[in-house]
């Protein structure tokens, strides 16, 4: 079980504004995040994967405490181990689309089934310059996935592929979370289009 409590102040033209999210995510779970553009949906995902240190607040994972701080206690990005997709990729220039799924597993057999899954087998030495957004897009998903977190935080990872790309990629996602029993949060703008993926969700209101 994720317990989440959190306060994070956000910056705001109207003035302050704050994120506060007090919500619980059983293992396993899948869940769609979505509201407003300046909502905080990325802040919150950044905050759980500890790149974000909120004002306020209380994270633990199956009773381990990753965030308290009214003890001060704040475990390192490293030691919480989750995966993040990127809105922007975040993918390194010099290393081709198998590098980085091997920076992130030395798994061979894993690591040919995840560029499988993605459609990437072909461009296995292509760097990112050498892709399209949607190769680009697909590539950051399998490097999140490629260490087999227990908790996958995903941000808008569907927004550069087409519809049946999308399709067929979120239906071998679906399978592949299950079978690894990941807990998965899915940030996103259309929220219709995890309708066959997500079992629950979750709506941050604007300020």
């Amino acid at each position: 079980m994720i317990r989440i409590n959190i306060e994070k102040k956000l910056k705001a033209y109207s003035g302050q504004e704050w994120l506060k999210i007090a919500q619980e995510f059983a293992n396993g779970s899948i869940t769609k995040v979505y509201g407003p553009s300046g909502a905080g949906k990325t802040t919150f995902l950044k905050i759980i994967a500890g790149l974000i240190t909120p004002e306020k607040g209380v994270i633990t994972v199956d009773d381990i405490t990753w965030l308290n701080t009214s003890l001060t206690q704040n475990l390192s990005p490293q030691k919480r181990m989750t995966g993040f997709v990127f809105q922007n990729y975040a993918l390194f220039p010099n290393m081709t689309v198998q590098q980085h799924l091997e920076y992130a597993s030395n798994d061979a057999q894993w690591i040919q089934y995840l560029l499988i899954i993605g459609k990437l087998e072909t461009l296995a030495d292509h760097k990112p310059e050498h892709l399209s957004g949607g190769q680009q897009q697909r590539l950051a998903i399998l490097r999140a996935i490629a260490i087999k977190p227990k908790l996958l935080l995903m941000d808008e990872p569907f927004s550069a592929l087409d519809q049946k790309m999308k399709s067929v990629l979120i239906k071998e996602l679906k399978l592949l979370f299950d079978e690894l029993k990941m807990t998965v949060l899915i940030v996103t703008h259309n929220p219709q289009e995890l309708d066959g993926l997500t079992s629950l969700e979750l709506s941050i209101p604007g300020n």
